[in-house]
């Protein structure tokens, strides 16, 4: 072979070589492409109306609660501690914000929480509280249920005992009923406050209608007149958590200050009317 048929073959060669190179580069390039789907077997198309629609918003205090079992009857609302009916600074410096944030918020809020968890399966369930109180007062198997569900009610009607700037002598009809019961006001505050001393432990002590008259009566632990047929007018926390924050032991300056400062006239009068 001659020296030009060698170059002619190598010529060939390389021709050939670059040609399947291409080839294969190209095929490459083929299946790399998106193959087209078949008529009919792509995704369905959005309905009208649906596209981008908004999710159903749960419901004001449920978010991520479980929807309720199909068949399901309606559930009774949970009882829901009421408001303070002042700021948590405003009975200062009879009784500071901070032991207002405690009591109401830690103590209070508690016995309502243990009211709505322990009332069902009752037959009190969806009652009010009052109605609770009275039932479970009737039966020892409710014992703990009365308990938590009675220190609500006793310190919602506490903190409407008593306001800013309250305290000291009534007047008009509410004093003469006053001076009537009790022979006079001075008598009224020594005998309230001498049972809040006396009262051993915790409790309280309240002014209350009974058969007519007002008297002071004091009740341990969650007891109220509510379940011994008299009609509660006002009351003093004489719980330790009420006052030791202000007061440390010293109970009878606590009182004091509840008759001179808090002790809320208009509350009582509203209650005899």
């Amino acid at each position: 072979m001659d020296q030009n048929e060698s170059s002619a073959n190598r010529r060939r060669f390389l021709g050939q070589a670059l040609a399947v190179s291409a080839t294969v580069v190209l095929a490459n390039q083929v299946l790399a492409q998106p193959q087209p789907k078949e008529p009919g077997k792509g995704p369905k198309p959005t309905p009208p109306g649906l596209a981008d629609k908004p999710s159903k918003p749960a419901a004001p205090g449920n978010a991520g609660a479980a929807a309720p079992a199909a068949g399901a009857g309606p559930s009774h609302p949970s009882l829901e501690q009421p408001p303070l009916p002042y700021p948590q600074g405003a009975l200062e410096p009879a009784i500071s914000a901070t032991t207002l944030s405690f009591h109401y918020g830690k103590h209070h809020k508690g016995y309502f929480e243990k009211t709505n968890t322990l009332v069902e399966g009752t037959p009190f369930k969806g009652k009010s509280l009052e109605e609770i109180v009275k039932g479970a007062a009737k039966g020892k198997q409710h014992q703990k249920l009365f308990n938590n569900a009675a220190q609500a009610w006793n310190h919602s009607f506490y903190w409407q005992s008593m306001k800013p700037k309250g305290g000291g002598a009534p007047s008009g009809e509410l004093a003469q009923r006053i001076d009537k019961d009790f022979g006079s006001y001075e008598a009224f505050k020594t005998q309230f406050t001498q049972s809040a001393v006396d009262h051993f432990s915790n409790g309280w002590v309240w002014l209350v209608l009974d058969k007519g008259k007002l008297k002071i009566v004091d009740t341990h632990d969650a007891d109220t007149p509510l379940v011994r047929g008299q009609k509660p007018l006002a009351v003093s926390d004489v719980w330790e958590h009420a006052y030791y924050l202000d007061y440390k032991n010293a109970r009878k300056d606590y009182v004091t200050a509840y008759l001179d400062k808090l002790l809320n006239w208009d509350f009582v009068a509203q209650n005899l009317a």
